[in-house]
Parts: C-alpha cells; sequence; structure tokens
C-alpha cells in the first residue's frame, strides 16, 4: 500500500489541476465571446498564465472548443506545451495515490 500521507495532498492537486482546466476552458469560451462583442478582452498573458499554472488541458479544448486562438502562433505552441506539462504532473500524482 502506497503511504497513506501522500493520498490526500495528490487529491487535492488533482483537484487544483481540474479546477484550473475548467478555468482555462471556460476563459477561453468568454474571451472568445467578448472578441465577437468587440468588449474588453482578457489579456492574452493571463490566458497562458492560466494554461502554465494547470490550466492546459482545459484551456487547449477550449482553444478548438471556441475556435479561438487557434491562429495565434504562441498559443498553438504555448498551449499544447502547458496542456504536456498538465497531463505529465497528473500521471505523476496518480502514481502516488
Amino acid at each position: 500500500m502506497r503511504n497513506s500521507l501522500f493520498i490526500l495532498p495528490s487529491y487535492l492537486l488533482l483537484g487544483y489541476l481540474v479546477l484550473m482546466s475548467l478555468i482555462g476552458f471556460a476563459l477561453m469560451g468568454i474571451d472568445k465571446q467578448k472578441a465577437r462583442n468587440k468588449a474588453w478582452r482578457i489579456p492574452e498573458r493571463t490566458l497562458l498564465l492560466i494554461a502554465f499554472l494547470g490550466g492546459g488541458i482545459g484551456s487547449l479544448f477550449g482553444m478548438y472548443t471556441f475556435r479561438h486562438k487557434t491562429k495565434h502562433t504562441k498559443f498553438r505552441i504555448l498551449v499544447p506545451i502547458a496542456a504536456l506539462f498538465v497531463l505529465v504532473a497528473a500521471y505523476q500524482l496518480i502514481r502516488l495515490v
């Protein structure tokens, strides 16, 4: 059996990654809607920061679901890298549980 000291923190970190992915997905949809309405936009820096703070998977799905930022080279390169980091982190956490 795995060390029970790691189980709760691992679940909390996995929960954090899920939450950040949901936020990344939502922000892509919100920013796309704002772009259509010519309203104040979410800065690109913020979108990328959320992706690298654990929301890479959600941000990636959001990009292609909402067809948002898919023509920007910076996003086409950096968001998949962030998603890969999240996948590796999640895999490592799951191995601990």
